[in-house]
């Protein structure tokens, strides 16, 4: 699977919070994201069925380090 980057813009505030969060969680922002993606695609799924194709976002986010 090709791991692609994306940009988006964030407010500040936004940032410093969810980067607050992160360290807490003991995971990058990045990484962090990741897993927030993941947690809303499995939400989605659960509520209007399984999208379709090979999509497996499990594979990008490494394991919590708790």
């Amino acid at each position: 699977m090709a791991v692609k980057s994306v940009s988006i813009r964030i407010e500040e505030e936004m940032l410093e919070k969810i980067g607050y969060i992160a360290d807490y969680e003991g995971r990058s922002v990045n990484s962090h994201i990741l897993v927030l993606i993941r947690e809303n695609i499995k939400a989605f799924e659960s509520e209007n069925g399984v999208i379709e194709g090979y999509i497996k976002p499990e594979v990008n986010v490494k394991p919590t380090r708790k």
